[in-house]
C-alpha cells in the first residue's frame, strides 16, 4: 500500500478502500476469505490503526461489488477474532488491542558483495532448466512436467480433504511423528500403487520424500563421497547431474542410445549409477525387457548400485502399456526405486516416495530427520484418502485418455509444421524429443517463440556438452489445453521456415 495510515477515528474516502481491495478476484478464493485477508493484512501492517473507522457492510458492498451479507459475515468473523470491535450506534472500529509487525530500521546497503567469499558452493554458477514461473499465462505452453489445472480432479480432492478435517482424523496426523510416515500412506503405496510396478515392499522398505528430487538428493548424501565413482546420463536430467557433481570429482556421463543408458565399460566402473530407465529423460526411450535384465547382470557383476528414477511411471496414456520396472526384476537388491506423484497428478503437491532394502530405508530416515523430520502428515493422509477412495485411478484413466487424444494430435500435425524434423514418443511418455537439422539450433527458437506465447525446451540443457545438444528440443503437452495444440505447432512452424 502507498497511502498513509488513518488516524484514530478517521474515515477513509471510497477511493482509499477500493484501492486496499484491488486485488479482489472474483475467480479465486471466498470474496469472504479475501476481504478478511485483506483487511488483517492492512492491520498487521499498520496501513489501518487502532481505531480506524471501516465502512459499513452496505457501503463497503457497494464499492467491492459484493453482496452485503458477505461483508457482514466477513466483518463479524473478525470481531470474534478480536481485530474489529462494533461500537453501539458508532459502527466498526480496528480494535484497540490488535497487536502490529513491528517497524524495521531504514535499509542501508545490504552488502552482498561481502556473502560471496563465503559460500562454500555456488549453486548459481550450475547450468539449470529455465522455466518462466509464470508459464500459465502462455497461450501455448509445451512444457513437460508442469499439469493443466482443467484436468485436476478438483471435486475429489476436496472430499479427500473433507474426509481428514474431522477431529479424530487431525488428532491422527497433526501431531509430530519425528522420523515416521503417515501409515495410511505407506499402505496405499503398498496395496495400490507399487504392485501395479510389479514392485511388493513391506513398510519399512518404503520412506516418503518431498518429491522424487528431494528423494534423489537424500540418496547423493548418504551414497556419495567426493571420491565416489557416479554415473548419470548424457543426455540426461540435469539436476541429477548437478547434484552429483556437486558431491563428487568422479562424475562419469553414461552414454545413451534409442534403448536407452548403454550398459557397458563406463557404467561398470561407477559405484552407484542414477538412471531413467521407463522413459529415458529426456528422450522418452523405452529400455527393451532385454537390456534391463543385462543391466542388472552388469550391476551384480560389477558391484554397482542403480538408483531407477521411475518419474512418470503411473499416468499411462490410454492404450499404451510399460514393461515391468526394473526394480521388479532385481534379484540381488541392486536397484533402489524412487517414484513420485508430481506428474501424475500435481507437481505442487510435492510427495514421492523410496523403496530400498530396509537398511537403507533406516539410513534415510535419519538423514531425512536431521534435514527437515517428515514430509507434512496432513498431505500425506489427504493423499492416502484420494488413493482409497478409488479417486487416484480414475484420475489416471481420466488423464490418460485426454493425453492420449493431445498425442496423437501432435504427432498427426509434426510432418507438416516441421519438415526435416525427426522426434520420437516411446510408449507412456507425456513429451516428444525433437531432432532438427545439422544447423538448427533450438536456443533461437525457443526466445522467438516466447515472444509469441509459445513455450518449448531447448536440448542442450541436457546434455553435458551443450553444442551437442543445441539441435534437439523437448515438446511437452501435459500442461497444453488440446485446443490449443494446433494453433501453438503452426506458430512454432512458421517461426522454423523463416
Amino acid at each position: 500500500m502507498n497511502f498513509q495510515p488513518a488516524s484514530a477515528q478517521k474515515l477513509y474516502p471510497d477511493i482509499v478502500w477500493k484501492r486496499l481491495f484491488a486485488d479482489l478476484d472474483r475467480d479465486g478464493q471466498g470474496l469472504n476469505i479475501q476481504i478478511r485477508r485483506t483487511i488483517v493484512c492492512a492491520i498487521e501492517q499498520g496501513v489501518l490503526t487502532n481505531g480506524t473507522r471501516l465502512p459499513s457492510s452496505r457501503r463497503l458492498a457497494v464499492l467491492l461489488g459484493v453482496a452485503r451479507n458477505t461483508v457482514t459475515a466477513a466483518y463479524q468473523l473478525l470481531i470474534d477474532e478480536g481485530f474489529l470491535a462494533s461500537r453501539e450506534r458508532s459502527g466498526i472500529f480496528v480494535a484497540a488491542s490488535t497487536s502490529r509487525i513491528a517497524v524495521g530500521p531504514d535499509r542501508q546497503d545490504a552488502g552482498d558483495g561481502k556473502w560471496a567469499g563465503r559460500f562454500a558452493i555456488r549453486p548459481s554458477d550450475l547450468r539449470q532448466i529455465d522455466k518462466p514461473r509464470n508459464w500459465l499465462d502462455y497461450p501455448y505452453p509445451f512444457l513437460f512436467g508442469q499439469f493443466d489445472p482443467a484436468i485436476f480432479p478438483t471435486n475429489n480432492w476436496r472430499e479427500a480433504m473433507r474426509a481428514t478435517s474431522s477431529v479424530k482424523e487431525i488428532y491422527g496426523w497433526a501431531g509430530d511423528r519425528v522420523d515416521d510416515d503417515d501409515p495410511d500412506l505407506v499402505e496405499q503405496l503398498r496395496q495400490q500403487v507399487l504392485p501395479k510396478r510389479g514392485i511388493f515392499a513391506e513398510p519399512d522398505e518404503i520412506i516418503v520424500t518431498i518429491g522424487s528430487q528431494h528423494a534423489l538428493s537424500m540418496l547423493v548424501q548418504l551414497f556419495v563421497g567426493s571420491k565416489t565413482v557416479v554415473g548419470v546420463e548424457d543426455p540426461g536430467y540435469t539436476d541429477i547431474r548437478n547434484m552429483a557433481g556437486m558431491a563428487t570429482s568422479n562424475l562419469r556421463m553414461l552414454a545413451v542410445d534409442h534403448r536407452g543408458v548403454v550398459p557397458d565399460a563406463e557404467l561398470s566402473e561407477c559405484e552407484i549409477a542414477l538412471l531413467t530407465i521407463g522413459h529415458q529423460c529426456p528422450t522418452t526411450a523405452v529400455m527393451p525387457l532385454q537390456r534391463r535384465r543385462e543391466l542388472l547382470e552388469l550391476a551384480e557383476r560389477d558391484d554397482v548400485i542403480l538408483v531407477e528414477d521411475d518419474y512418470e511411471a503411473d499416468l499411462l496414456l490410454e492404450g499404451e502399456a510399460e514393461l515391468p520396472c526394473l526394480k521388479s526384476l532385481d534379484e540381488n537388491g541392486r536397484v533402489i526405486y524412487v517414484g513420485s506423484f508430481s506428474k501424475a497428478l500435481a507437481p505442487g503437491l510435492r510427495i514421492g516416495y523410496i523403496v530400498a532394502p530396509r537398511s537403507v530405508i533406516a539410513e534415510l530416515r535419519v538423514l531425512r530427520r536431521i534435514m527437515l523430520r517428515h514430509p507434512p502428515t496432513n498431505n500425506q493422509r489427504i493423499l492416502a484418502t484420494f488413493i482409497a477412495l478409488g479417486h487416484y485411478r480414475l484420475h489416471l484413466k481420466k488423464t490418460g485418455a485426454i493425453l492420449r487424444r493431445r498425442a496423437d494430435l501432435i504427432s498427426g500435425l509434426l510432418p507438416e509444421v516441421l519438415p526435416g524434423f525427426r522426434w520420437r514418443r516411446d510408449a507412456g511418455a507425456k513429451s516428444f524429443w525433437i531432432e532438427g537439422p545439422p544447423d538448427f539450433d533450438s536456443g533461437c527458437l525457443a526466445r522467438a517463440a516466447r515472444e509469441k506465447g509459445v513455450l518449448i525446451e531447448p536440448g542442450d540443457i541436457f546434455f553435458a556438452d551443450p553444442e551437442t545438444g543445441r539441435r534437439f528440443f523437448r515438446l511437452g503437452f501435459t500442461a497444453i489445453g488440446e485446443t490449443r495444440i494446433e494453433a501453438g505447432l503452426r506458430l512454432l512452424g512458421d517461426l522454423v521456415s523463416r
